[in-house]
């Protein structure tokens, strides 16, 4: 499996550095953008965007970026996914218990703890000593065999991460990948993530087998599932006719929660934006 895995992703990087340049070179995320290459992107950038949302993304930016250097997971991902799971750092997990991404007690967790309604009226959550300690347990709990394969894709790959998360069963909602790839384009997030020489991805991804490997000898009887259930959500993509009153009252939910689901701050929606409108 290990030398299928290393070969496959010597393959892809291969043609990748044969492709154009345009393909693979990355903006400095301070520098412009334009031409038709980035034109989808920009146009979604400034679409459904909140103020919560970009002083979220400006305060975790950081720890996403160096999770991403150390084991390959887009920075770009994580923030989506810390964004969406979290409602920008406003749910009660976060706030209460600074775990961003909803991690459960299960596994080998030692530490503290909150309960919390879940699967049960009474489960156990993780406790974190601060949001940056929770981002890194994000990557431990991907460090899996169900994820393995994901970690043979480019650090810069967030759309194939994106499809790779649900195919390996991250999430039940078939519309979560592209409600990933909305937001990072939305915000711009993939501004965040880096390319590596086919050399350095083959140490990553060899570093990574080692480190899952490890996982496997310590936790072989606890199911993923007890320690974070597939994220599951209804997602809606915005139709011309609709007004947020109109999805509310289709989803029989508030307007007010369809706007804290989304962390957004106005009532304004455009066509084509991904809501979710239940979890």
């Amino acid at each position: 499996m290990k030398k299928f895995l290393l070969a496959s992703l010597i393959l892809a990087l291969f043609f990748v550095s044969c492709g154009s340049k345009r393909s693979t070179v990355l903006k400095h995320p301070n520098s412009k953008q334009s031409g038709s290459l980035n034109s989808s992107n920009s146009s979604s950038s400034n679409k459904g965007t909140s103020t919560s949302g970009l002083v979220y993304i400006d305060r975790y930016k950081g720890i996403a970026i160096e999770e991403m250097n150390k084991y390959g997971i887009p920075a770009s991902i994580k923030l989506a996914q810390a964004i969406l799971e979290s409602g920008n750092g406003n749910s009660y997990l976060a706030t209460q218990a600074n775990n961003h991404f909803g991690i459960k007690c299960g596994g080998t967790w030692d530490g503290k703890s909150v309960n919390r309604p879940d699967d049960t009226a009474n489960d156990c959550f993780r406790v974190y000593t601060d949001p940056e300690q929770s981002f890194r347990d994000h990557s431990q709990f991907l460090l899996r065999k169900r994820y393995e394969n994901l970690f043979t894709l480019r650090k810069d790959d967030y759309k194939g991460w994106a499809r790779g998360l649900k195919a390996a069963g991250y999430a039940t909602n078939p519309r979560y990948p592209d409600l990933l790839i909305d937001l990072i384009e939305r915000y711009n997030l993939q501004q965040y993530d880096q390319a590596e020489a086919p050399v350095e991805a083959v140490a990553r991804v060899e570093k990574v087998e080692e480190v899952i490997e490890e996982k496997a000898v310590e936790e072989p009887q606890i199911p993923v599932e007890e320690i974070k259930k597939p994220v599951a959500m209804v997602i809606y993509e915005v139709k011309a006719t609709d007004t947020i009153f109109s999805i509310a009252r289709k989803y029989n939910v508030t307007v007010d929660d369809i706007k804290a689901l989304n962390s957004m701050t106005t009532e304004t929606i455009s066509v084509g934006q991904l809501l979710v409108v239940s979890k």
